[in-house]
């Protein structure tokens, strides 16, 4: 939820002004004096009381005020006074007083002085102590509880009186709040079980009482408002007590005793959103900086921010340190009595071992407390305190552990650091069972890492104890419990948003539980702690200007621990990795020196002799044995009695000069140390590589050597049982078997190996050399191949022979291991060239086996095949006749109970006839003279399969049959409907294509014309600009081009009904005023249409304006002999830029005088816009249009480049209406023409041209 207050999230209304003088103090309506009214002479008489000033007796003040008789007003005012100066026994000694001298009186007099001595009890009760201190007779000390009863009384005398006086509705919530603080929380019911202890039940009364508090007050009781969100934050309903805060805030933005914004960001904290909690804290402490609640609940959030790092980590410190100097060392300051700030301060000085100080702020805590919690912290500071003593008292620290868990509810809801401290004290206490069943709990409920790491340190010792003891018990639950929970505490460090500090003794736990089953995790936690043990290092990084490498780690190791050192070099020992052993065991002496350097109490000479001995075998396991034998050498010199040493230097004598020197070591090493069992096992060694074989066992040398060891020094000596072991399994195996007496006896010297191996393994289950020894007795003698698969398969990487495939086949099958079996199997036929009929038949049998197993039709084929395969090699053996059919029936039976969707028709089919081939074997088997079972069985099996099975192969032929026709005829309409929508789809992807490469087309004919109408213009724009030229220049007399003058034309204008050539004259003699008119005219002549021109005569259109038409006629006659009549096309339509584009094509032709050209030009301009009218239209008219038309004209706005243009245009216009060589015209243009022309033979009427 976004919980926002007036604007501001969090109770952060930071708009509103920090002035005390606004806000609403406790005890600021008692004045500083009161008159009490004196009855006398004097009317007005009266004794002033100082309410600042009083009396630290009150009686006599009581006195007066019961003789004069005053109102309850009077007492309630003067009790109040001493409450505000925190007399609260006084207050409460005044109320009583006067309500004796009020009993008197009408009872609801009452009323008001119950409900202030209610009040001052629950005052007093805040104020005492929980339980009895230390010390203190209970007589002399009045607890909580007492005073509660006393508010409890007045409440049940004032309600005797009215029940619906509105006071008492807020004193009874807050009454059973306080009751409820003293009841122990309510252990945690089960899911969807409502919890009906009596804390809740208290909590719910008080909810009640404050809802009618507020019912009475229509709503504007914001301490009843406050009231009921505390009691919601007790239920633990922390959403609802966040509303009623924030309700009073929005209501009551400048409230501050109490505080709403405390409440809100203790709801935000309950709510997991911690940032806003402390922003509400801090604008409580904005607004009041002397609030100790605000500051200590802003120092418990940096102490709890600073719990995320370790105390080693540099973010720590100045975290810490505000949250004691800044915030809990002030709130200390401003009341040393709050618990809340007492537990806190408490855990400081735990820390600095200042145990007086501890016990009392914890007793504070305990003792002045409401908050069940605040007292929980109480008693878990004092069990610490009884902890960390030197001589801790185990009895009372369990106690004041389970009070602090108990005090927060106990079982799953209680305190887990006090659940811990009860682990803890069980531990020292060695009751491990105990505390491995709490820690059990507490993991299931919080998946603490700390409980995981000592529950799996308890497993891990258990397993640790009994290894050493010696004793023979099966601890892989533990060793499996113990890794499983140690590996979830190192996979918890990963994870960076716990923060969590690895811990050493964790990977070093998990060292030694790896140690037989897993030396690779073992070596890698080693290598962990040397990695984590050298970051912490202060000087771990290399010196400036060099780079870290091999031998500045090696230098850097020789800091850490000699032990953790040596048990790597072991490890890589273990794995035959010399090189990398040597070198540790080599950096463990260098660190050995340290050592003793820094501690001189360090016993580096054990330490010396241990590592030196593993250095030297590291080197006798390399090859280097002049290095190994210096190395012993150098420990019998310091040590002359090390047998160890000895013993392998008379070995190496014995590898070097197994003749000479190596004899003479091994006698006189035997000589001295007989007694010692590894010089013994030696001597027997040395025995069996130079001893002479005796016929008989018990005179043998080697055998009377194990013997006397067994007998005389130890009888559980595993290489004398081993070797002993071995001397009867070669015995047994060279030994006779021709007689059963022979045969009994073999079979006894076998058990005999048999028995010196087990006990060996009994010793020694790790002793690969007594296990191999069984395998190969159990294999000769017993076949217990179940006991053997495991040294099989160790022998089957060495000894390459097909018996030992076969004997592992076996073995797999028994154990229903079918496809490891096979492959024995098919190994072993490989040896055999596939021509063994036995592995062929074994083969037939386990892919049966895997066939009924996972039923397999497949498999049980596979089976059948290899019955035939075996048969062919073998035809004369009944029994591989007998497999076929058993092969057969078993497969019939598989099809029937298959259901149809897992079979085919084929299937049955072919089943159906194998069963009748098995029907006919089985009774050829049975008449034979040696069948391989029983007759009367193999009768009735055949007798089976021709009643039973064959009808119900022939119903599920039928079965089969339909089930996959109506199959076939669903997949046939699947098909169709996916045929059909794959044809619609590629069909509609066709038309889109072909549409598309339409579109494509007509864009490239398109580009293609505009392509070539650009090229017909270019090359008509050159040529006219050619012609032009030619018109414009001329060539005098003396040779050079000159342009050409116009000249001057004079006269009058043409009058009606004279010839058409003065009228031309005469318009060639008109003033440049009519000329210029027509060139201001040129932009409305050319947005007309083109069409106007021609072919709208044609078709019989009208012109729009009679007008127009006759102005530009008018125009056209006045242009001088460089324009002719303009035509302009429009844009829109591809006809008409086609007669454009041959109207500007067209050229007037040449003629030889040049004058006469342009005279020519002029005189035979057409009119083609409009048809001939049968009148002569009056010059005088036309000059009066032309004037009105002038003068409604707007000037134009075209450029001398567009002017140019038209006349361009114009002269082509004219070309095409003289050329006299026939060249191609638009038609339009030449209907036009004809048009004219016939209807001015018609009509007779001359043409006027102006």
């Amino acid at each position: 939820m976004a919980p926002l207050v007036n604007g501001y999230p969090n109770g952060a209304s930071r708009h509103l002004p920090n002035d005390p003088s606004i806000v609403a103090l406790r005890f600021s309506d008692i004045p500083a004096q009161i008159d009490i009214p004196v009855t006398g002479l004097e009317a007005e008489e009266a004794v002033e009381v100082n309410l600042e000033e009083l009396l630290d007796d009150p009686t006599e003040l009581c006195t007066l005020l019961e003789q004069e008789g005053v109102g309850k007003h009077y007492w309630m005012v003067i009790a109040l006074a001493y409450a505000k100066q925190a007399k609260v026994d006084h207050a409460i000694e005044i109320l009583s007083k006067g309500l004796g001298t009020l009993n008197r009186g009408n009872p609801k007099e009452k009323l008001g002085p119950l409900s202030l001595t209610c009040w001052l009890y629950l005052w007093k009760s805040r104020e005492a102590p929980r339980v009895l201190p230390d010390g203190q007779p209970v007589s002399e000390t009045r607890l909580k509880d007492f005073y509660l009863q006393a508010a409890t009384g007045c409440l049940n005398e004032a309600s005797r009186i009215n029940p619906a006086f509105p006071p008492l509705f807020l004193a009874k919530g807050v009454l059973y709040l306080l009751r409820a603080s003293l009841q122990p929380p309510s252990k945690a019911a089960a899911p969807g079980v409502p919890d009906i202890s009596d804390r809740v039940e208290t909590l719910r009364q008080s909810i009640k009482c404050f809802e009618d508090a507020l019912r009475v007050s229509a709503g504007r009781n914001m301490m009843a408002t406050l009231g009921r969100a505390r009691a919601y934050f007790s239920l633990g309903k922390y959403a609802e007590a966040l509303d009623g805060y924030q309700e009073v805030l929005l209501k009551m933005p400048h409230l501050q005793d109490p505080d709403p914004r405390i409440g809100i960001g203790c709801c935000l904290w309950q709510l997991g959103h911690k940032e806003e909690a402390r922003e509400a804290w801090e604008r409580a402490l904005d607004l009041n900086a002397e609030s100790k609640i605000a500051n200590i609940l802003l120092g418990l959030y940096y102490i709890h921010d600073s719990s995320h790092y370790a105390t080693t980590d540099p973010s720590f410190g100045p975290i810490y340190k505000k949250a004691m100097t800044v915030y809990t060392q002030k709130a200390f300051k401003l009341d040393k009595e709050l618990p809340l700030t007492c537990a806190t301060f408490g855990s400081y000085f735990m820390m600095r071992k200042s145990w007086a100080t501890v016990d009392n702020l914890a007793r504070k805590a305990i003792e002045h407390t409401d908050v069940n919690a605040v007292a929980s912290d109480g008693w878990y500071l004092l069990a610490r305190k009884e902890h960390y003593q030197d001589r801790p008292d185990l009895t009372k620290a369990n106690d004041f552990y389970q009070k602090a868990d108990l005090a927060r509810g106990g079982g799953d809801k209680g305190y887990l650091p006090a659940r811990f401290g009860l682990v803890q004290i069980q531990i020292l206490q060695r009751d491990y069972d105990g505390a491995k069943f709490r820690l059990e709990k507490i993991i299931q409920q919080s998946k603490s890492t700390e409980a995981m790491m000592i529950l799996g340190a308890l497993h891990a010792e258990d397993v640790f104890r009994s290894q050493a003891s010696g004793i023979k018990e099966d601890k892989s639950a533990e060793v499996k419990k113990a890794t499983t929970l140690l590996e979830a505490v190192r996979l918890a460090w990963k994870d960076p948003q716990k923060k969590l500090t690895p811990d050493t003794s964790v990977l070093v736990y998990l060292a030694r539980l790896y140690e037989t089953d897993h030396p690779d995790k073992a070596l890698q936690c080693l290598q962990q702690v040397e990695h984590m043990t050298i970051n912490d290092m202060p000087n771990k990084d290399p010196p400036d200007g060099t780079d870290a490498d091999e031998a500045w780690t090696a230098k850097l190791r020789e800091q850490l621990s000699p032990q953790l050192l040596c048990d790597i070099g072991c490890f890589h020992f273990n794995a035959e990795r010399f090189d990398q052993a040597r070198e540790f065991f080599q950096t463990a002496l260098n660190a050995c020196v340290k050592a003793g350097e820094k501690d001189e109490g360090t016993d580096t000479d054990a330490l010396v002799t241990t590592i030196s001995y593993n250095l030297a075998r590291t080197y006798e396991a390399a090859g280097l044995l002049d290095e190994a034998k210096q190395v012993y050498e150098g420990l019998l010199a310091r040590h002359e009695d090390y047998t160890d040493a000895r013993t392998r230097l008379a070995y190496i004598e014995l590898r070097q000069n197994p003749t000479e020197d190596g004899p003479k070591a091994m006698a006189a090493l035997y000589e001295t140390d007989s007694m010692n069992l590894e010089v013994r096992s030696l001597f027997g060694w040395y025995l069996s590589k130079a001893k002479r074989r005796a016929p008989n066992i018990a005179e043998d040398q080697e055998q009377r050597h194990y013997k006397h060891t067994l007998q005389h020094h130890d009888k559980h000596d595993r290489y004398s049982l081993t070797g002993m072991g071995n001397l009867y399994l070669t015995t047994a195996r060279e030994m006779r078997r021709d007689t059963d007496q022979d045969k009994e006896k073999r079979r006894k010297t076998y058990e005999k190996a048999v028995e010196f191996y087990d006990k060996a393994l009994q010793l020694d289950p790790r002793n690969a050399y007594a296990a191999q020894g069984i395998a190969i007795a159990l294999v000769e003698d017993r076949k217990d191949l179940t006991a053997a698969v495991q040294l099989f398969s160790k022998i089957r990487d060495t000894v390459k022979d097909s018996s030992v495939y076969v004997n592992l086949g076996h073995v797999f099958a028994e154990l229903k291991q079918y496809s490891r079996s096979i492959e024995s199997y098919e190994a072993a036929l490989t040896h055999n060239r596939g021509s063994d009929p036995q592995i062929l038949a074994c083969l037939g049998r386990v892919w049966l086996l895997k066939g009924k197993h996972d039923k397999s039709p497949s498999a049980m084929k596979t089976a059948l095949s290899y019955s035939h395969r075996a048969l062919v090699l073998a035809p004369q053996q009944i029994h591989f006749q007998f497999n076929i059919a058993f092969v057969q029936i078993q497969l019939a039976q598989l099809i029937h109970i298959l259901p149809e969707s897992q079979r085919t028709l084929e299937d049955v089919v072919k089943a159906s006839e194998g069963l009748e081939e098995a029907i006919e074997s089985f009774g050829e088997i049975a008449q034979s003279k040696n069948p391989p079972y029983p007759r009367h069985d193999i009768e009735q099996r055949a007798n089976m399969g021709r009643n039973t099975m064959r009808r119900q192969l022939e119903r599920a032929v039928q079965s089969q049959t339909e089930y996959e026709e109506k199959n076939a005829a669903k997949l046939q309409d699947a098909r169709e409907l996916r045929d059909a929508e794959v044809r619609r789809r590629e069909e509609e992807k066709r038309k889109v294509e072909e549409q598309k490469e339409a579109e494509r087309q007509k864009i490239r004919e398109e580009r293609d014309k505009m392509a070539q109408l650009s090229r017909e213009l270019a090359e008509k724009r050159t040529e006219e600009e050619r012609r032009r030229e030619e018109a414009e220049y001329t060539t005098d007399e003396e040779g050079e081009r000159v342009k050409r003058t116009k000249k001057k034309k004079g006269g009058k204008r043409k009058k009606k009904g004279e010839d058409s050539d003065t009228g031309t004259e005469a318009g060639d003699g008109a003033d440049d005023k009519a000329i210029k008119k027509t060139r201001k005219k040129k932009k409305a002549q050319s947005t007309e249409p083109s069409s106007a021109m021609g072919s709208s005569n044609e078709e019989g259109g009208a012109p729009k304006s009679k007008k127009k038409r006759k102005r530009l006629a008018r125009r056209a006659g006045k242009e001088d002999k460089f324009k002719s009549q303009e035509m302009v096309v429009d844009s829109d339509s591809e006809d008409d830029r086609q007669a454009a584009a041959q109207l500007t094509h067209g050229q007037a032709s040449n003629d030889e005088d040049g004058d006469t050209e342009m005279q020519d030009a002029e005189e035979q301009q057409t009119v083609t816009r409009q048809k001939p009218r049968n009148r002569v239209i009056d010059d005088d008219e036309e000059d009066e249009e032309e004037e009105e038309e002038e003068e409604n004209e707007e000037p134009s706005n075209k450029t001398t480049a567009e002017m140019d243009a038209e006349e361009h245009g114009g002269r082509a216009g004219a070309s095409f209406a003289d050329n006299p060589h026939g060249d191609p015209v638009d038609e339009s243009v030449g209907a036009a023409g004809d048009a004219g022309a016939k209807e001015l033979a018609i009509s007779g009427a001359p043409t006027v041209v102006s």
